[in-house]
């Protein structure tokens, strides 16, 4: 079995668990915690707050003004929500959590609308403008 079956596999299996959330969802927290791990300089477990803030910045990045818009459709809505996605994927097996981790790290750690629209990182062009 190859291992693209395997993640198809397991895709579906979370999908059918929890469909709140569609499986670029889970694709895209996985992408986020290896986004926030490549920034650092040996690896180490992260926090609720650095995984939540690796999502915030890597759908700013990847998606720009369309990432809470692109995030809701996968049904992203909160930092809890990502919480929720974490512990389904340490119950998948495709992470481990350490003791003290609580879902409740992820609870209510930013607002979407703040981060992705009212304080959207808008950046002004070096030409001309006013």
């Amino acid at each position: 079995m190859s291992h693209v079956k395997v993640a198809d596999d397991i895709l579906d299996r979370l999908r059918d668990r929890d469909p709140r959330f569609h499986p670029k969802a889970y694709l895209f927290v996985l992408s986020a915690l290896h986004h926030v791990m490549g920034g650092m300089s040996k690896p180490r477990h992260i926090t609720g707050w650095e995984l939540a803030v690796g999502v915030r910045d890597l759908a700013l990045r990847e998606f720009g003004l369309l990432a809470r818009m692109v995030l809701g459709h996968w049904g992203v809505h909160a930092t809890d929500d990502v919480g929720e996605i974490v512990f389904a994927l340490v119950e998948a097996g495709i992470l481990v959590k350490q003791d003290e981790d609580r879902i409740r790290d992820f609870h209510a750690l930013f607002d979407f609308e703040d981060v992705f629209e009212r304080n959207y990182p808008w950046v002004i062009g070096s030409g001309g403008g006013s």
